[in-house]
């Protein structure tokens, strides 16, 4: 077998290099826009039958500011209005805080927020506390914003809908977490549904009365997943926790999306979401 001569291996160099230009001009222009709609049944225990068929869309990490796009923001916002959902449910990180600018794009973004039928809720993540998740003052601010909007704020707190408990967490990171205020008096076997924007918050203690689904966001599944392998970089502990459905065990299920924006301009392997979920009898 001969050797290859120059110029062939000159063109298998200029092929790969050709290749991964390709590669990284998918990663950067093209997934971190490739939203995908995902659609997943929900069982519910103890669901009332008028909500069997019921639909929650489910979204997460818009993150509003200068790193992502505010047209791909809006045409997702206003693909997922109209699909008309009984509930919409955010799960945090309205923005990247960055400075003012991202309230001057948030004031145009956030009245496209799509609103559920019944009720919508949203939850604070990390970003939304500003600089070291460290300013609640600053997370007034953005959760008015959505407030406005039409979607009701849970912070540690919970309300019942037609007869489906939503529990909203707030945030890990910035310390503001409080599950026992958030889950006290809650009376055995309701039907529940927990937003939890950083779902390592599923590990600490305090969950015991909770039996449900629980929704997250946070992680935007890792960005990048080399095939086969798991995210190289993941913002929790429990490296379980990437994206997708969990069983965690004591009657509890959860759910972390991927989320819709991102902090760096890439993802690979790891689209974009926003889920839509049928509520159904468990």
């Amino acid at each position: 077998m001969r050797a290859p001569g120059r110029r062939e291996f000159l063109r298998n160099g200029l092929l790969a290099a050709g290749g991964l230009a390709g590669l990284a001009a998918y990663a950067c222009e093209i997934e971190p826009h490739w939203i995908e709609f995902s659609r997943r049944s929900m069982p519910v225990a103890g669901l009332p039958p008028a909500l069997a068929g019921a639909r929650i869309l489910h979204l997460s990490d818009l993150h509003v500011g200068p790193r992502v796009s505010e047209t791909y923001q809006l045409g997702v916002l206003r693909r997922a209005a109209a699909l008309n959902a009984d509930f919409v449910v955010f799960t945090g990180d309205l923005v990247t805080w960055r400075g003012a600018q991202p309230l001057e794009r948030l004031g145009r973004v956030v009245p496209h927020l799509p609103r559920g039928r019944l009720g919508t809720f949203l939850i604070p993540g990390n970003h939304d506390y500003g600089p070291g998740w460290s300013h609640p003052e600053i997370a007034r601010e953005v959760l008015a914003f959505a407030e406005r909007a039409g979607a009701s704020i849970l912070r540690n707190e919970r309300v019942t809908v037609a007869g489906l408990t939503f529990v909203g967490m707030d945030d890990l990171w910035s310390g503001q977490l409080d599950i026992a205020r958030a889950l006290s008096g809650l009376p055995a076997g309701t039907p529940a549904i927990a937003l939890c924007h950083n779902p390592d918050a599923c590990d600490l203690p305090g969950w015991e009365p909770f039996r449900g689904w629980i929704l997250a966001g946070h992680t935007h599944g890792g960005q990048v997943r080399p095939p086969f392998l798991p995210p190289p970089l993941l913002p929790v502990r429990n490296h379980r926790y990437a994206a997708g459905e969990v069983d965690l065990g004591a009657g509890r299920r959860l759910y972390v999306s991927r989320g819709i924006g991102h902090l760096l301009q890439v993802r690979f392997n790891v689209r974009p979401e926003v889920t839509v979920f049928t509520l159904a009898p468990a």
